[in-house]
Formats: structure tokens, C-alpha cells, sequence
């Protein structure tokens, strides 16, 4: 006989409801959140489930890469998907959501989600890092500017090297005006300093990575596209024959319309935004850079240039995202470089 396994996770226990083939609950209980202590609860129960069924959530990849050691046969299904079967269910709780996901593990009627390795997984925390160091930055300038303009000293914007270090003085330069300013120049100072350093370790930690990596290489050909933006869409896709077709990794980075259909009703509207937004966000930048900064002339730039003729730049750019995150797909998985004159296959 068959079984099918349902896991509700949280924090600190998870839910665990078994069912037959003919979905008759087998067994029940909860555990600590760990893997190690489901795959023993299954063996007490004398029970090997043909599938596991868990949510994704904050434990969810740690989970199922243990889960996949353990040699247990277990997916991670998306939650908010999920949802939509949990919610028809009367009552709420952690026992009756675990038994909702057993009968999806039952009936197969689920898509399981793809669980990054760990090698992509180190390399998003790091340029998320980064990201959170530039933001810091920024929010710290911001706040002093802000400050600044009630005594009417005004700082002009910062960008790289010497400005920020003339940021600093000018801040410095404003605290020897009043003592309530020095005290705040103490410790933004410092602050902003550090902030820099570390933002600048991390990004040449990441220009560093991506030389040396043959795949972040042949990315930065297509132009507009940089290190940070080749290293994020690696570590972002991870596998590319996950894509059966190229162009499905423009739905997957939410950079094509929405439909609805229904009778006789049938309209398209805006990016559907339904993938991850740093990503969509460094592929505008790139394809802005693209259409208004990139001198060289390519079939894939007249192609942006014409279009922002007609639809406007910001449309244009859109559009042009989709088309350099299908074109980095497809020059990774052929293993090609771009071509300035003959624009690769999408």
C-alpha cells in the first residue's frame, strides 16, 4: 500500500498527517522542526511515505536539502498555490493544514518548486549584501542631507570615490559650525566610512567572481549587462535546463503581461511583477543602459532604440529586460558569446 505524507512547518514543530490511497488519515503527529526528526517518525510509525508534501517558507530550503539526504522522496510545493486548496478546508489549524497537504501529495495535484543549491544560494547572499550596504549608505546620506538643510548647509549628492570622501568632509566641515552638529559628525562619519569600505570589499569580492567564472563571462558580452547583474541571473536560475524553452524565464522573472480570458472578455495587461523584483530591477537598469548609454550599435540595440521610438523609453526598456534576460538564457545553456552582428537565437 501507498502512503502520502503532509508536513505543516513552523518554527519551532511541524504537523505531520499520513494518508492511504484512498485518502484515509494513516497516522498523525508533530515533531521538532528538524529533518532528522521526521525521517525518525516516520520509521516509528513503520511508515515510507511515495511522496512528503511541505510548504516553501523561511525553513523550507534547509528542510528539503535535508529531506533529499535523508533520501526521503519530498517536495516543496508554493505556499500561496497551496493556499488556495488549504482555504476550502472549514477549519484552520496546523493538524488540518498538514492533512490538506497530504491530499495534494495523494492526488499529485501540485507543482514542486526548485530548491536552489547551496553554491547559488552563498552567492545571493553575497550581492544581497551588497545591496543592503549601498541602501544603508544611501539612507544615511539622505538622513543628513535632510538634517543639513535646517541649518541651510546643503550637500550635494555622492557617487563614487572622492565625492563621498567629500561628502564626509563637508559633514565634518558643518559640525565645527555648531556642537550639536560635531556630535552628530562623530559618529556619521564613522558610520559612513565604514559603510563605503565594506560596500566597495563586497563589490570587488563579486567583480573578482565573476572573471573568473566562464559562464559570468559570456553573460557580460550582451551588452548593458555588468558583474552584478551576470552573477544575481546565475545565482537566480541556477540550473538553465530547468527551462524547457528560453522564453519561459521571462514569465518566471514577472516581465510579461498578464492575461484574462473569459467568454467573450480577452485583454492583456501590465508586467505581471510575479518574479524576483532585484532582478527585474538590475535588468531595467541594464536594458536603460542599453538603449541610452551602450555607443556600439547591435541588432539587439536598434531593436530597443526603434521600440522606444514608438511605445516611449520605459516601455522600451521593459521590453528590452524580457529580451536580454531570454538572451542570457539562451547564450548560457548553447555556451556562445553574443554576437554584435547576428543576434543569438531566442
Amino acid at each position: 500500500m501507498k502512503f502520502f505524507a503532509g508536513l505543516d512547518v513552523s518554527l519551532k514543530e511541524i504537523a505531520i498527517c499520513v494518508v492511504d490511497e484512498a485518502g484515509e488519515v494513516v497516522a498523525r503527529g508533530s515533531v521538532l522542526t528538524c529533518p532528522e526528526a521526521v525521517a525518525a517518525w516516520f520509521e516509528k510509525q513503520s511508515i515510507s511515505p511515495d511522496r512528503v508534501i511541505h510548504e516553501s517558507g523561511q525553513l523550507s530550503i534547509w528542510l528539503q536539502r535535508g529531506f533529499m539526504k535523508l533520501g526521503l522522496s519530498a517536495y516543496c510545493v508554493d505556499a500561496r498555490k497551496a493556499h488556495k486548496s488549504l482555504s476550502a478546508r472549514p477549519n484552520k489549524s496546523d493538524a488540518s493544514d498538514a492533512e490538506g497537504l497530504a491530499q495534494l501529495a495523494r492526488t499529485g495535484w501540485f507543482t514542486p518548486i526548485h530548491i536552489r543549491s547551496e553554491e547559488a544560494d552563498r552567492l545571493r547572499t553575497l550581492i544581497g549584501a551588497r545591496e543592503r550596504l549601498i541602501r544603508l549608505r544611501k539612507d544615511l546620506e539622505g538622513h543628513i542631507r535632510g538634517v543639513l538643510k535646517t541649518f541651510g548647509i546643503r550637500m550635494h549628492g555622492v557617487a563614487k570615490g572622492r565625492l563621498r570622501q567629500g561628502f564626509r568632509d563637508g559633514l565634518i566641515a558643518a559640525g565645527e559650525t555648531d556642537p550639536v552638529l560635531a556630535a552628530i559628525a562623530d559618529g556619521f562619519v564613522l558610520a559612513h566610512e565604514t559603510l563605503c569600505r565594506a560596500a566597495d570589499d563586497i563589490n570587488r569580492a563579486l567583480t573578482k567572481r565573476a572573471r573568473s567564472s566562464d559562464v559570468a563571462r559570456r553573460l557580460m558580452t550582451v551588452p548593458g549587462v555588468g558583474p552584478i547583474v551576470a552573477l544575481n541571473f546565475m545565482a537566480l536560475i541556477d540550473d538553465p535546463n530547468r527551462f524547457r524553452r528560453t522564453a519561459n524565464v521571462g514569465a518566471f522573472l514577472g516581465l510579461t503581461p498578464r492575461r484574462y480570458q473569459s467568454g467573450e472578455m480577452d485583454w492583456s495587461g501590465r508586467i505581471s511583477k510575479s518574479g524576483d523584483s532585484t532582478m527585474r530591477s538590475l535588468l531595467f537598469e541594464a536594458a536603460s543602459s542599453l538603449i541610452r548609454r551602450v555607443r556600439r550599435f547591435s541588432p539587439l540595440k536598434s531593436w530597443a532604440v526603434r521600440l522606444s521610438g514608438r511605445r516611449g523609453v520605459r516601455k522600451a526598456a521593459v521590453a528590452s529586460a524580457r529580451k536580454i534576460a531570454v538572451l542570457m538564457l539562451t547564450l548560457w545553456k548553447n555556451g556562445t558569446d553574443f554576437q554584435w552582428t547576428k543576434e543569438a537565437a531566442s
